[in-house]
């Protein structure tokens, strides 16, 4: 059922969202400063093209320990990220889940895309597991 969701995901939506973050993170690249940022984008954007049966955790859940990125640094790299780019991205997100709540069968869609604006706003200290 997974396949069938990231095809269908992919096709109607899915696709612009994931480009989406790789450009976010192609301009945080470029800036030489962003790479952090442009990594979180990579990994992020990848969900984002086949979001279904993977799920995105905190780090510091998954491995009981803090890292660069769970800690004040991480903190202050996600305001940072949330100023500059994370506010695009979830609004992005949020508008594709508005036009797929409109049809029924996009109300799965729409979720993913919620959950996905939720992520686009602190994506610092984030990954993305099977689940």
């Amino acid at each position: 059922m997974g396949l069938i969701g990231n095809i269908l995901w992919f096709i109607f939506g899915g696709c612009l969202m994931g480009i989406g973050w790789w450009l976010a993170g192609l301009l945080a690249a470029v800036t030489i400063v962003g790479i952090p940022w442009a990594k979180a984008c990579f990994v992020i954007g990848q969900f984002a093209f086949f979001p279904f049966g993977k799920e995105a955790v905190s780090r510091k859940d998954l491995t009981r320990k803090d890292d660069i990125g769970t800690g004040v640094l991480g903190l202050i790299g996600n305001i940072t990220w949330f100023l500059f780019a994370g506010i695009w991205l979830a609004i992005g997100h949020l508008s594709s889940a508005l036009v797929c709540f409109v049809t029924i069968i996009g109300i799965p869609f729409g979720i993913q895309h919620i959950k996905l604006a939720l992520i686009a706003l602190a994506p610092i200290g984030k990954t993305i597991v099977d689940r």
